[in-house]
This record gives structure tokens, sequence and C-alpha cells, in this order.
């Protein structure tokens, strides 16, 4: 269950609809990335995205800052994207170094330019099934769900995780496609008991082959979205192997999705404004 044929289609179709947009508006889709510091790993994720987004001809702005930079410095470089006619959407790389404030930061960000889906108002948009951007690592795997013929209604889903930008939107938007979700943490009582009798289970805990092979119900959709060091996931993915009827790899699974749906937010974003809904509420 592999996302790179999925995600491709899907930036081919971003590509389409950019160069129909600067055909039909003279508007280009612009995404402003915002990276704080030099950490090796988000350098490298930064990159990706402006790759993705010059191959589909989007523009891509990027903004530098150093590792110094204070929260209300931060807010206010992102406020100033947000003011920006020219720039449609906005993404801050996270995460940001430890002394900044990354949900002031994330709150900064027009809700009408959050492509990346990490404000609270793209929040209570999927919670509430109102027009908005989803969060994209979650709304990728939907699409994910969707090419692979999964359909959450009526299902148990398991989402191991609650971080505000994947683990709680992944619930939301499996509740609004009619799936019985269940919430796991640290905190819950013999997880695996509760990983077995999972239809669905969504594996976002940040921790190496936390999710073993035996704790999987033969004949489950598992999608493993994590990532660790040495391109490992959160799934023991040989013993998954064994039991689910589809896994998602790591690389290759979840990760080019979530960069798919960014650039298709982003055009989505651009579309909207150049249409004049310049405004998400």
């Amino acid at each position: 269950m592999t996302g790179t044929d999925v995600a491709k289609a899907g930036l081919d179709r971003s590509a389409r609809r950019a160069r129909d947009l600067v055909a039909e508006t003279g508007v280009r889709p612009c995404l402003a990335t915002v990276l704080v510091g030099e950490d090796p790993a988000s350098v490298t994720y930064v990159a990706m995205k402006r790759n993705r987004c010059a191959r589909a001809g989007i523009e891509s702005r990027h903004v530098p800052l150093p590792s110094a930079t204070t929260t209300a410095e931060l807010v206010a470089t992102i406020r100033a994207l947000s003011a920006d006619p020219s720039v449609h959407g906005i993404l801050l790389q996270h995460p940001v170094p430890a002394h900044i404030d990354e949900r002031a930061a994330f709150e900064a960000i027009d809700p009408a330019k959050d492509v990346d889906g990490v404000t609270m108002w793209s929040f209570a948009a999927m919670a509430f099934g109102y027009p908005g951007f989803a969060s994209c690592t979650p709304g990728g795997i939907m699409r994910l769900l969707d090419a692979y013929g999964v359909e959450p209604a009526g299902r148990n889903a398991v989402v191991v995780g609650r971080s505000p930008i994947l683990g709680k939107p992944m619930g939301m938007l499996l509740l609004a496609r009619d799936a019985t979700v269940t919430y796991c943490h640290s905190k819950t009582a013999d997880l695996p008991a509760v990983t077995a009798a999972a239809d669905i289970l969504v594996a976002a805990v940040g921790r190496p082959q936390f999710i073993k092979g035996q704790d999987i119900k033969p004949g489950a959709v598992v999608i493993d979205a994590g990532y660790n060091p040495g391109n490992v996931g959160d799934v023991d993915f040989e013993g998954a192997m064994e039991r689910a009827r589809l896994l998602t790899p790591v690389p290759g699974g979840v990760g080019p999705m979530t960069i798919a749906v960014l650039l298709e937010q982003t055009v989505d974003a651009a579309t909207r404004q150049a249409a004049g809904g310049a405004s998400a509420t």
C-alpha cells in the first residue's frame, strides 16, 4: 500500500490545475515556506517540498530565519506573509526550536492560507465538517485509503497518537467518514488489546517499531504514519506483513501523500483567493 503512485497522480493534477489557473487568471499559486534554524532533517524536508513545487509549476518563496529568532519575530514574519496577497499558502516547518511558542506561530497563519492544516481554525473545520484545509498527513492518509478502496464507514479505527497535527485530526477525518474511532496514547491500558480490535490502525506515536505484528488484527489495514531515524516506522513491518491486509511502508507510504496534499491545498487556496474568497471564515 504505497503512496508513491497515488501521490504522483495528485501532483500531476495539481500541476494541471496550476497551469489552468495561470491561463485563466494570471495568478500563479505561491507557497511560502518558513524555516527557523538549520536542523538537517527540516532543511531536507523543506528542500523536498520546494522541489515538488517547482515541478508542479507552483512558486516557492523560502523564508529562512536564524535559530535565535524569537516567538514575536516569527509571529511577525508569518503575519506579514498572511497579509501579502501574492502568497497563497504558508508552511511553517516544524518542529521549531524549543524556545519558540509553536502554537502562537501556527495561529499567526491566516486560515485562508493554512495549507498545512495546523491552526485551531483548521482543526475545528475538520471536526465540524466546515470547508477548510485538512492537516496534510491525515488528509493524505484519507486519500490513500480511498485509492485502495478502503471504506471507513462502520469500521473500528484506532489511532495511536494524539498530536494536534496528526493523531487528533486523523481521528476527526475518520469519524467524519463514519468510522468508530478510538484514540490511544501513553496512558492507554492494555494497548495491544485495543490495537488487535482495529479494522483500520493508524500508528502515529513517533516510536520505532512500537506496534508489533501480534498486536494487529488479521486482515486489518495498517497505516504507518511514523518516521524515525534510519527510515524506520512506528510499526514492525515484517511482523505486520504476516497479518495485515494492507500496510504502508516507511519510506514511500504516507510521506509522498503529505507533500501531494500540501500542493493540492496550495492550488485550492490560490483558486479561492483569485476568485475573491480571501478569508476562510
